[in-house]
């Protein structure tokens, strides 16, 4: 899940070269020189150079950093060459050689744009503990759905506050969050509606505890994260109540991350069309039918040989879902880190990013996986 380089054109103001004065070495002062000096055809102006030094600036990491040698401007060799031309007349300047072919450019490789191999070995790592606990007892991958959506909020209400200076209360959203997935799987889907309101009004009462100033923006996003990060999430726990829950889990996330495969894939290989370029400039309409066809092709195989009284049909629907629900939570939190001026939520998952830029595409999608498969098999 992840948005794509910045550049900044420079530009260079001219003046006319001031008077300096006599110089050392310069040619006598008579008629003939002055005559020459008045020419106007043959004054050159001076560049004006800003201090680059004095200049700072910020970079992200898709801009292109600036090199600390060669010439900053297009013509700055130019000008250097005309410097060295008026302190040594006798020396002439070469002339391009206009009809001289000139070398091509040569390609540049695609990069995908994070280490894959740390990418590779966090995801192993974390399918291992996911798999681990989803089949060594419900109740601990219960648990590991807490300590995310904790973790979660951690990075999404401190991003708030770095960059928008919105202090969404962590503690009641941390306390009601982890409440809200455990409450779901144990009294399903009326408990995680109670446990949502709850935490609301937590919110709204935990953040009376500070000046007026600035409360609404601050629970409005503090409502926000509740229902965007553990609310969302809840659908997981449910899934996983249903007597083949596991594989039910398992199907949701084989899906999800076979269609952000499916769409890395075939973007980076074909991608030549933009999906969405002022959201996530990276995503391509030939990614987004990548997508497609993998999770509809995974989810045709996963309903057959892993859902009780699955048909691949169903599976066919499911994926096609899927694929739109993923690319939907992608381009969702794309937008969100835009406004906020960030590349990722965080830094605890080398080659990912943060805990939130794994769950964009899981959190959406959650539902719509409860939905399909308590229509098509039931609740179970």
């Amino acid at each position: 899940m992840n948005d794509t380089s910045w550049g900044a054109p420079s530009r260079a103001g001219y003046w006319g070269a001031p008077d300096q004065g006599p110089v050392q070495g310069a040619a006598p002062v008579g008629p003939a020189h002055d005559a020459h000096a008045l020419n106007p055809s043959e004054t050159q102006p001076m560049p004006i150079v800003p201090d680059v030094a004095a200049s700072g600036g910020h970079q992200d990491d898709d801009r292109g950093a600036a090199q600390s040698s060669g010439p900053l401007f297009r013509d700055e060799t130019a000008h250097a060459a005309h410097a060295a031309h008026s302190s040594n007349p006798a020396q002439k300047p070469q002339e391009p050689m206009t009809g001289a072919p000139q070398p091509a450019p040569a390609p540049q490789k695609k990069s995908a744009g994070r280490d894959l191999g740390a990418a590779i070995g966090v995801g192993v790592g974390l399918g291992a503990v996911i798999l681990a606990s989803l089949f060594f007892k419900k109740a601990v991958f219960v648990g590991v759905i807490a300590v995310a959506v904790v973790v979660g909020l951690w990075e999404l209400t401190s991003r708030l506050q770095e960059r928008k200076a919105i202090k969404a209360p962590l503690v009641p959203l941390a306390v009601g969050g982890a409440a809200m997935v455990v409450a779901g799987y144990v009294r399903g889907a009326e408990g995680a509606w109670v446990a949502m309101a709850l935490t609301a009004l937590a919110v709204l009462v935990w953040r009376m505890t500070e000046p007026p100033d600035g409360y609404l923006k601050d629970v409005t996003a503090g409502v926000f994260a509740a229902f965007y990060v553990p609310f969302l999430a809840t659908f997981v726990a449910l899934m996983l109540t249903a007597d083949d829950g596991p594989q039910r889990v398992l199907t949701f996330l084989i899906l999800t991350v076979v269609s952000d495969t499916g769409a890395y894939a075939v973007g980076w290989r074909f991608g030549k069309h933009k999906l969405a370029p002022r959201i996530s400039p990276g995503k391509t309409r030939e990614g987004l039918l990548g997508a497609v066809a993998f999770a509809m092709a995974a989810g045709a195989l996963c309903m057959h040989f892993m859902i009780d009284d699955g048909t691949w049909w169903q599976g066919l629907l499911i994926g096609l879902a899927v694929a739109a629900s993923a690319t939907l939570g992608d381009l969702g939190e794309s937008m969100i880190k835009r406004d906020l001026g960030i590349k990722d939520m965080g830094t605890l998952l080398p080659g990912h990013g943060g805990i939130m830029d794994r769950l964009d595409s899981l959190l959406p999608t959650a539902p719509v996986v409860w939905l399909l498969l308590v229509v098509f098999v039931g609740s179970g």
